[in-house]
């Protein structure tokens, strides 16, 4: 059998990080049996799903690596295909019609709420004749729910997982509008695609019984099911904005690498061993549905930032420097051939010190220019500075060779020869040329930044 899977968001608000983490399970699943990875935009809900919500999704996941192997399928644009089921069902006798008027729905609910039971339709049309319907209502077709026996799926998650079939309801198809319901949609579409397995949040795992029976009824395999544990916060809690609970956009606009958004998110709640690094490569090498575990995983920013720095450090300096670009010209400055020979050059000390890329693209602007004085830096601008940093003036523009090792035995020598410590002598430097009191290591910036340019600026300070 040839797996094909699915990731089916809905288009109403951002692509939140539990979704990311189903869509890359899916991913990863259909990767390692070299099957098909499908998307599908479940935009029935048409008064909040939105054209910006969808592109912001289909964004997202392109940023994560995650495009699905066929263009998107829109829900929506399927619904008489999901109407033309439902009629087939009532035509069958599997499903029927039911003419309740919204009172009388509501009646129900408040008997239910009474009893300390859940809200269920209580099939009283099931088998009425719809010769007695009321004059002016619109009917629903309903399907019929077995009302004995137990449901069983064998989860690849959860396990065996049981149902008394009393607990199921006959649930809605088609609405008296005539518009298809989510269950009825996600069943079809489903079938169509030829959806192999189903791989999504266990907050799913109830709407699995009713399905199931909807394939049965349809004469159609159901594919396999697992059930992934929901992403909690830190504290225990479900997870939510104070948890760091945001867009995948936002993870993006944050600085976040995508290899290290996917090497995290995979580590949510799946395991290999004590292996904490993977590569893509490893991932889809190694990925399986057993191995996700049945508790829910806590989402913690700061493990993500920890790893975002692995990955920064790891970098090819070159794609770092691209990635950078834009977030240079927000700023106002402009990569030309000059400064970006500087940036790879320097990348390498830049690197070990950031997090994400928003902390390199602060950490590079001295390489632009000097950058403004904090109140650190004003205070070693004095008559004594003044004094060091002319002496080395003075020693540099001698200097014929203007390399790292050079530097640092000229810094030294001109040390000695004003009889102070190194460290003293290096931060005023380092402050002149920078604007700043921690740089990497300062003879590699001064070797990058060329005599023309530190001459300069240890002139103009």
């Amino acid at each position: 059998m040839s797996v094909v899977v699915r990731f089916a968001p809905s288009p109403t608000g951002y692509l939140h990080i539990g979704g990311v983490r189903t869509a890359l399970f899916n991913w990863l699943f259909a990767r390692h049996h070299q099957g098909k990875f499908l998307l599908r935009i479940e935009d029935t809900d048409r008064a909040r799903s939105t054209p910006e919500a969808v592109q912001a999704i289909l964004e997202s996941l392109d940023w994560l690596g995650l495009n699905g192997d066929e263009e998107p399928v829109f829900q929506f644009e399927r619904a008489s295909r999901h109407a033309q089921v439902a009629r087939q069902l009532l035509a069958e006798g599997k499903a029927y019609h039911c003419y309740c008027s919204p009172e009388e729905l509501d009646l129900m609910r408040e008997e239910a709420k009474a009893k300390s039971l859940p809200p269920r339709y209580d099939g009283r049309w099931r088998d009425r004749d719809p010769k007695e319907a009321p004059a002016g209502i619109s009917p629903v077709i309903r399907f019929k729910a077995p009302l004995t026996g137990e449901t069983i799926i064998q989860d690849h998650v959860q396990g065996v997982v049981k149902l008394d079939n009393s607990q199921l309801d006959d649930m809605v198809l088609l609405r008296a509008d005539g518009t298809p319901t989510y269950m009825l949609s996600v069943v079809v579409d489903d079938h169509d695609m030829g959806i192999t397995h189903i791989i999504r949040g266990d907050d799913h795992l109830t709407n699995a019984f009713r399905q199931w029976h909807l394939y049965q009824a349809c004469g159609w395999a159901v594919p396999e099911f697992a059930h992934i544990p929901l992403i909690h916060g830190p504290d225990g809690a479900k997870l939510s904005k104070r948890h760091g609970a945001l867009g995948a956009e936002h993870y993006r606009d944050m600085g976040f690498l995508p290899e290290a958004m996917r090497n995290y998110l995979l580590r949510l709640g799946w395991s290999h061993g004590d292996e904490e690094i993977i590569s893509t490569e490893q991932a889809i090498d190694w990925f399986n549905l057993p191995a996700i575990g049945r508790s829910p995983a806590r989402f913690d920013i700061v493990k993500l930032t920890h790893l975002n720095a692995h990955y920064l450090k790891n970098s090819d300096d070159q794609r770092l420097v691209g990635l950078i670009e834009p977030l240079l010209k927000e700023k106002g400055y402009a990569l030309d051939a000059e400064s970006e020979q500087r940036l790879i050059q320097g990348m390498p000390g830049l690197k070990e010190r950031a997090k994400t890329l928003i902390e390199l693209t602060d950490s590079c602007l001295f390489y632009f220019k000097v950058q403004p004085f904090d109140d650190k830096a004003k205070a070693l601008q004095t008559p004594e500075t003044l004094k060091y940093i002319q002496h080395l003036v003075e020693k540099f523009e001698t200097l014929e060779s203007f390399i790292p090792e050079t530097i640092e035995q000229t810094i030294r020598s001109a040390a000695t020869d004003l009889g102070i410590k190194l460290g003293d002598l290096a931060q005023a430097l380092r402050v002149s040329l920078t604007g700043r009191t921690v740089s990497p290591s300062l003879f590699e910036v001064i070797a990058i930044l060329g005599k023309d340019e530190s001459l300069q600026r240890l002139k103009a300070f």
